[in-house]
């Protein structure tokens, strides 16, 4: 009887453990690349670039994702009081292969076919900021 209860148990366990189907690793931490630095959290996501920044929410996973967040332009020289950002909403659809990563951003309110970076898992990236 104990025994068939331990067998029981450990069928149980293995199950639960067994049975969940392996997801998709977490893409979560520093991605960075040539004018390209991207953090990823499981619910919101910042990218920022040379001259630009950019938002998206949720968890993103490999190997390919898309989602639809915010850009924003920037520019060089100071923010005047009560300067309205240029924000565009905007498609970012990645790739990834073990530590490479592909991101496209393309703004959707425009014609702008997209803009493509590599990025490595674990670096942060050579952003040089708009003077």
């Amino acid at each position: 009887m104990v025994r068939r209860l331990g067998l029981i148990l450990v069928t149980l366990a293995c199950g639960t453990a067994c049975s969940d189907a392996p997801g998709a690793p977490s893409l979560a931490g520093q991605w960075g690349g040539d004018h390209v630095s991207l953090t990823v959290s499981g619910t919101n996501n910042h990218v920022e670039l040379d001259c630009a920044h950019g938002d998206f929410a949720g968890a993103i996973t490999a190997p390919s994702f898309q989602v639809i967040g915010t850009f924003v332009r920037e520019h060089g020289g100071p923010i005047a009081v009560g300067e309205v950002p240029d924000a565009h909403p905007a498609l970012y659809v990645g790739s990834v292969s073990a530590g490479t990563m592909t991101l496209t951003i393309r703004l959707t309110d425009s014609s702008d076919s997209g803009t493509a970076f590599t990025l490595m898992r674990g670096t942060t990236g050579r952003v040089v900021k708009c003077l």
